[in-house]
């Protein structure tokens, strides 16, 4: 019986299948409802631009990273998310890439992606370069729930989600899980053995 290798992931073949099946933003809008479409450039519009620092903290890492999105075109949320991915993915630099795939193309991700057993979008999975999961993320952040904890039960302040202060707290949030995901990545015992450093 062969032996288990130290560093696998059982799932790496519905992730890299959906990621072949996935597409770069820009062709993912493609052929969108006109109403959908401006929505999502709408938010892109509207999203806040990375400080410096926060530029910085995205840069460096030496290590491939691929950001998968499961979302739909009618999708709120991920309309907001999208745009932040996009330029957190150009602020690493050439080792990082963001595909979308719709929530229906793969009824094998959509379920494996489930929250609370339910197909709920935007989900993010960040991939290694062997299609290993090192994170995933949504499908919506903590200062989100937080405003829709306040709405729905009292519980809290409601600060909104589409403001520009909102915003940028939710697109901060995005920024430290990817540089989270990034520190896993480069500090990896496996990576780190095989780029020596």
């Amino acid at each position: 019986m062969a032996e288990k290798p130290v560093y696998y992931d059982i799932r790496a073949e519905l992730w890299r299948r959906s990621w072949e099946a996935a597409k770069p933003l820009d062709i993912f809008l493609e052929g969108a409802p006109q109403d959908q479409a401006r929505r999502w450039l709408e938010s892109e519009d509207r999203t806040p631009v990375l400080a410096d620092e926060q530029k910085t903290r995205l840069r460096g890492y030496n290590r491939t990273i691929r950001i998968l999105m499961e979302a739909a075109l009618w999708c709120l949320d991920c309309a907001r998310v999208a745009p932040y991915l996009k330029n957190i993915v150009e602020a690493i630099g050439e080792k990082a890439e963001l595909r979308l795939i719709d929530r229906d193309a793969s009824p094998g991700l959509r379920d494996e992606l489930k929250v609370m057993g339910a197909p709920r979008i935007p989900r993010v999975v960040v991939l290694s370069e062997d299609w290993f999961e090192v994170d995933r993320l949504g499908d919506r952040s903590l200062s989100v729930y937080r405003s829709r904890m306040a709405r729905e039960i009292g519980r809290g302040v409601n600060r909104g989600i589409l403001s520009s202060a909102a915003r940028q707290v939710e697109y901060c949030e995005w920024i430290d899980a990817v540089e989270r995901a990034l520190i896993i990545l480069r500090t990896a015992p496996a990576l780190r053995k095989r780029y020596n450093d």
